[in-house]
């Protein structure tokens, strides 16, 4: 990972990337306004490279989604937009014939890509329906949850012999920032008409493959750098897609977070805000002693105890050499014992 590469002093994370693909929710905004340095640092991005914005959020479409960004400031098409019920209709594609009718849970966002393929539309299980769609918008309530508890239960279920029809949810995000702070998101919804159906759906959204696949076939990207709020849909699944990934600590998770990452959901750079795609990235320095130096900033691992050697002068440098210490050991952190200064 970066973290740990040689790399010189004039290095940035946009080296040798030829698109950028950002979330949304807690990378450009927070609720409707942008987050402080995000328009600025993807609009100066954008003028080497391609800029792209994917989302599991499905309560949207890419025009709407588009319309939102260009009134915070940047400059963006419907094109640009890679939204997580874009990648469902692929997964659809493979499971029920064309013109097939769908029903949906969830807002526009699913309707609009559905209608653009041909599909029908019906919000009601007793339309017999051929295959359930589910997607996050605030305006869900139990009766949606209901109808498609219903559908999928008609000819399967917990109890039954054969499978169902298909079910497709656009992502699994237990939660979603917002404005007021954070509110369950659709893998809170989908785990509701799980319990009731007994059998889990096909995901297409973050951290799955469907959406990067498709955000690198749009863009035509060879080394695309995901940047992402959430470890375990944006890092995750970059990681497996097999892109460069960074973590920007604008959102969800923060730094306790980021220390406490698993192999699977580490990233490859870690930033305080966008600002930092256009900074010098330091290099992550192994010293004698289980010392990791960033910067000025040094951690070092002493026994099972992870102790602060110099603060140094930026607070995120401290961060990275904490995650160097920590994620290098090959201990579990919940056996380590961590200063409260590195995640408060």
């Amino acid at each position: 990972m970066s973290l740990f590469r040689a790399k010189t002093e004039s290095s940035t994370p946009l080296d040798g990337v030829d698109a950028v693909l950002a979330d949304l929710d807690g990378v450009v905004y927070a609720g409707a306004g942008a987050i402080p340095r995000a328009v600025e640092s993807l609009t100066l991005a954008k003028r080497s490279r391609a800029v792209g914005y994917i989302t599991n959020n499905a309560s949207r479409s890419d025009a709407s989604v588009a319309r939102h960004l260009t009134e915070l400031g940047l400059e963006v098409a419907p094109d640009d937009v890679v939204t997580s019920p874009q990648a469902a209709m692929s997964l659809l594609d493979q499971q029920v014939a064309p013109g097939a009718l769908v029903l949906v849970v969830g807002g526009e966002g699913i309707t609009v890509e559905l209608e653009k393929r041909g599909y029908r539309v019906t919000r009601s299980a007793d339309d017999a329906p051929d295959a359930v769609v589910q997607g996050f918008t605030p305006e869900i309530g139990w009766r949606d949850l209901a109808e498609a508890t219903f559908a999928l239960n008609a000819n399967g279920g917990p109890d039954a012999s054969t499978p169902g029809i298909p079910w497709i949810a656009t992502n699994m995000d237990w939660t979603i920032p917002v404005a007021r702070g954070v509110a369950p998101g659709n893998g809170t919804l989908v785990s509701a008409v799980h319990t009731a159906v007994g059998r889990f759906p096909l995901v297409a959204g973050k951290p799955e493959t469907p959406i990067f696949d498709e955000a690198r076939r749009r863009f035509g990207a060879q080394r695309p750098l995901v940047v992402g709020d959430r470890l375990d849909t944006d890092i995750l699944g970059a990681n497996r897609a097999g892109m460069l990934s960074a973590v920007v600590l604008t959102g969800i998770d923060r730094a306790k977070q980021v220390l406490a990452a698993d192999a699977s959901s580490r990233p490859d750079f870690i930033l305080a805000d966008l600002d930092g795609l256009h900074e010098p990235y330091p290099a992550t320095e192994q010293l004698r002693g289980d010392v990791a130096r960033v910067g000025s900033a040094r951690v070092r691992l002493a026994g099972h105890r992870v102790e602060i050697v110099d603060e140094g002068d930026r607070e995120i440098d401290l961060l990275r050499a904490a995650c160097a210490t920590i994620w290098n050991s090959g201990v579990a952190i919940h056996v380590l014992d961590v200063p409260t200064r590195l995640y408060s």
